[in-house]
């Protein structure tokens, strides 16, 4: 008789459990202290770190990281009311927490080193930083997996991945009455408003690689601990609120600006984001791919820069707004059944080509109208510039205002309407997705030959989604006009190094997820964010971009907020979510039949 002993799982370093626990907790502590230090005596490191008992800059990313990892290791240690913290994994977050936090410190160290030109730029506080993530980072290392493997990692790599595998959700202890629930959302959304505003007015460069370094490791560990997917089944629960806290913590973003450096940047994500919304009705839904939509965008803007007012206006029209609005939404909707009809009866590839087609030569007959090589319609390469400032009901959208106290810069007018737009386009998104039609075109993505069969008219509901998002577009477009006060036709290409184009808008569908509401918005917040942010490594955007396509595609080919058909189609679960498709057993087919009998 063989008897067979498990060996227990362990950590990369040799202690045990509860000593890594300690130590860890230890070196957080000590890590959070170090931020009330000087970390060196110049002040030209951007963020001015020089200071004693007030961290300032990078340290304030030090600080969240050091707390988080603090608090995570507590609930790891058992410590009565922080258990909360841990629903899921207790292990894999900490350690993601405290490489997040190392990474940062880190960089910062080693930034400050580089920029000042020399280790003796440090002060002591830099070192005790180092010293103290180190230890954190080292301790967490040495903490076991939450989930012991079936099979013993065979290499220190395996055992590190291994450290990291997620653990399911534990079942609640106590249902929280639904205003506790509420306040949970509002407290959520206050703190992404928070983390996006200190993000994005962070100095370009250094500063804002750091916070990403930090963000990259520091979300995951928040989805490793379940907190993400509490909350997650919080807002399915109270679906209303959450979406009217997302909004309003939204229109709260311009409420903590001093100038337009960087609310521009904000409206600008909401265009774009409202556009990849409209595209993800075409490619997600639908399953169509269009690598010309953002020629829908360019006839929305062209078709509101023609009858708003400008005074190289061809035609010499100045409607109100709404009436503007109606105007881009409805040209780029009588494009969209006009391209559409003809083509959508092709699958694949070549509805592809068709629709990069059509973008291109939106793009040229924009150029070529322009009095010589065509009708003096849109001004050729000059385009239509001038485009006035809106105004709704005496509401001059390029003055400053004053709301509650608080001055609204010119740009901060137009963040705000974007979120009126943005809000309308969800609320489209979200009945046509719940609709018999939105049901019939995901038949039609996942199969289309199938849906047919079942009685699907698979022409006439793809040109409807075609129609659909091209409208969608053109409503952005009219707005994006009037933001950047002109139209011209490079602004409308199929590929560059600032967006729009059609592959920044098809990117950010497959970044964020596809078929789901938040994901285009997260996707074309961060394509137009971190390019925005990274200016001194624009000769290699695209570079970049394409290694964090290929990447992701290797790593989460789902997106990063995908929905539950997708990880399941991607990925292996272990969950019985799919019938087994073994043929079944002679003698249990057997069995089965005489018992009928």
């Amino acid at each position: 008789m063989t008897t067979h002993t498990t060996t227990p799982a362990r950590g990369l370093i040799p202690l045990p459990e509860r000593t890594a626990r300690l130590v860890t907790a230890t070196g957080a502590l000590a890590t959070t202290a170090s931020t009330a230090l000087a970390w060196t005596w110049s002040s030209d490191f951007p963020g001015d770190l020089t200071y004693y008992l007030s961290p300032a800059g990078l340290q304030v990313v030090t600080l969240v990281g050091g707390l988080l990892t603090l608090l995570l290791a507590c609930s790891a240690l058992g410590v009565r009311g922080l258990q909360w913290l841990t629903p899921a994994g207790r292990h894999a977050p900490t350690l993601l927490a405290a490489l997040a936090t190392f990474a940062a410190t880190w960089f910062t160290l080693l930034s400050i080193a580089v920029e000042l030109h020399g280790l003796i730029n440090l002060e002591p506080g830099g070192a005790v930083a180092g010293l103290a993530s180190l230890i954190t980072l080292a301790g967490a290392l040495a903490l076991p997996p939450d989930q012991a493997p079936e099979t013993p990692p065979a290499n220190p790599w395996r055992r590190f991945t291994a450290s990291l595998a997620a653990s399911p959700l534990r079942p609640r202890t106590r249902e929280l009455p639904s205003w506790a629930e509420i306040l949970i959302i509002a407290a959520a959304f206050a703190a992404g408003l928070l983390a996006f505003t200190y993000g994005i007015d962070t100095d370009d460069g250094a500063p804002f690689v750091g916070y990403l370094i930090f963000m990259v490791p520091a979300i995951p560990a928040l989805n490793r601990a379940g907190l993400i997917a509490r909350l997650t089944a919080l807002t399915h629960t109270h679906r209303g609120v959450a979406l009217g806290a997302a909004f309003i913590a939204a229109a709260c973003f311009p409420l903590t600006q001093d100038t337009d450096q960087y609310t521009i940047i904000g409206a600008n994500i909401l265009i774009f984001a409202t556009v990849a919304l409209g595209l993800n009705v075409v490619v997600g839904l639908a399953g169509l791919l269009d690598l010309g939509y953002v020629a829908f965008l360019g006839v929305g803007a062209y078709a509101a820069a023609l009858v708003s007012g400008s005074p190289e206006s061809a035609l010499g029209l100045h409607f109100p707004f709404w009436a503007a609005l109606l105007t881009g939404a409805a040209a780029s909707l009588i494009f969209g059944v006009l391209i559409g009809a003809p083509t959508l009866r092709l699958r694949g590839d070549y509805l592809a080509i068709v629709t990069l087609g059509f973008g291109e030569i939106f793009r040229i007959a924009m150029l070529n109208l322009n009095g010589t090589t065509g009708p003096d319609v849109t001004n050729g390469a000059m385009g239509i510039p001038n485009i006035p400032n809106l105004e709704i009901f005496g509401f001059n959208f390029g003055e400053p205002h004053t709301i509650l106290g608080i001055p609204i810069a010119t740009y901060g007018n137009y963040y705000l309407l974007m979120i009126l737009v943005t809000a309308f386009v969800v609320l489209v998104f979200r009945r046509a997705a719940a609709s018999r039609i939105g049901r019939a075109w995901i038949a039609i993505r996942e199969d289309e030959t199938a849906a047919i069969a079942m009685g699907i008219n698979s022409f006439r509901l793809r040109l409807l989604a075609f129609a659909l998002g091209a409208a969608l577009a053109g409503l952005a477009g009219t707005v994006h006009a009037h933001v950047v006060t002109t139209a011209t036709p490079e602004q409308f290409q199929f590929a560059g190094p600032q967006p729009p184009n059609s592959a920044f808008l098809l990117a950010a569908v497959i970044l964020g997820g596809m078929g789901t509401l938040s994901g285009p918005l997260v996707g074309a917040a961060l394509l137009f964010l971190i390019p925005a942010k990274l200016d001194f490594l624009q000769d290699y955007q695209l570079l970049l971009f394409g290694i964090a396509l290929v990447l992701l595609m290797r790593y989460r080919p789902e997106g990063l907020i995908p929905d539950r058909r997708k990880q399941l189609e991607f990925h292996e679960t272990g969950q019985l979510d799919v019938p087994d498709q073994r043929l079944p057993d002679a003698d249990a087919t057997l069995g089965a039949t005489k018992a009928k009998a």
